[in-house]
């Protein structure tokens, strides 16, 4: 009887394991056949750069299924298992102790987790794995359109080479109009500081006549004043005719005052053409001089006037 009872134990524990192995197995041949044929290279779909032909046309050797891949039914394992098992606890290659109830109960937990809890753990495993890859396709998809348009910019500036070029030409075809222009500029100012000249003794001998005619006037109504001022024959002609001319009479006699006039302005230039002092006119000369040569040299004329009022280049 103890023989029967340890052939039987022996037995039972065999076929338990021979079972397990059987169960994980099958465990494991029906998580892959059952699974998606785009869970296994998941991890593929992440990489930037594209699958290499030689990867994607690499060989499956197919299976033939049942024990140990032999195409045997998987029901032959039990008898080996349970001959097996004889010698192997027999000689003690194999205690049977708590550890092998451990490991029959964590197989059993993780038969049981797969087959109730397997398909929400690969929609959980799944539904963060699609959103790496959308993350993952988003950020690719920024760096294509980063790269598209950093070609579109080397494309647009492919020309760069044709363009500084004819900037370069258009620079020397300027600077050659600027030296013509430089050549004939110099004498386009010589013209206008000469016109400036001229414009200024102009406005001085204006401004010197008038000055003078304003003078004489001042001299003749004073010389003409006093003379009628002192002269009862003077005033009594200038009445006669003021009274004349008031009546509306023919006016044929001659007008004293204008006369008076007259003659002073005859005694002036007599005596003017006499007199050979020229010392008023050489200094308005000398002023107008220094006026010229003072502008000349603020705005820097390229010639002055020396003493004389003769100009000399300074260039």
């Amino acid at each position: 009887m103890i023989g029967i009872s340890c052939v039987a134990v022996v037995t039972s524990s065999a076929m338990l394991r021979a079972a397990s192995s059987t169960v994980a197995r099958r465990a494991v041949l029906n998580s892959t056949r059952g699974a998606p044929q785009y869970v296994v290279p998941r991890a593929m779909a992440f990489h930037a750069s594209p699958m290499r032909e030689e990867e994607a046309k690499a060989p499956v050797p197919a299976s033939k299924g049942g024990l140990f891949g032999t195409g045997l039914s998987e029901w032959f394992a039990l008898p080996i298992g349970i001959t097996a098992a004889i010698p192997i606890i027999k000689f003690d290659w194999y205690v049977i102790n708590e550890e092998t109830q451990l490991a029959a109960v964590f197989i059993a937990f993780c038969v049981a987790l797969y087959s109730q809890a397997g398909d929400a753990i690969y929609k959980s495993l799944d539904a963060t794995a699609q959103t790496i890859l959308k993350e993952h396709n988003e950020a690719e998809d920024k760096v294509i359109a980063a790269l598209e348009q950093k070609l579109e910019f080397l494309k647009t500036n492919k020309g760069m080479v044709e363009d500084f070029e004819y900037i370069n030409k258009l620079r020397e075809e300027a600077y050659t109009n600027l030296n013509a222009a430089g050549a004939v500029k110099p004498q386009h100012d010589f013209k206008a500081q000469v016109e400036r000249m001229l414009n200024m003794i102009a406005q001085e001998e204006a401004s010197i006549t008038e000055k003078t005619k304003v003078s004489l006037m001042e001299e003749a109504t004073a010389n003409v004043t006093e003379k009628f001022v002192n002269s009862k024959e003077l005033k009594k002609a200038a009445l006669n005719s003021a009274i004349e001319v008031i009546k509306g009479g023919a006016g044929g006699g001659s007008d004293p005052v204008k006369d008076a006039f007259v003659q002073f302005f005859k005694d002036k230039a007599a005596a003017e053409a006499k007199s050979k002092d020229d010392s008023e006119e050489k200094v308005q000369r000398a002023a107008l001089i220094a006026k010229m040569n003072a502008v000349a040299k603020s705005e820097g004329f390229y010639f002055e006037f020396d003493d004389s009022g003769k100009p000399t280049m300074k260039v």
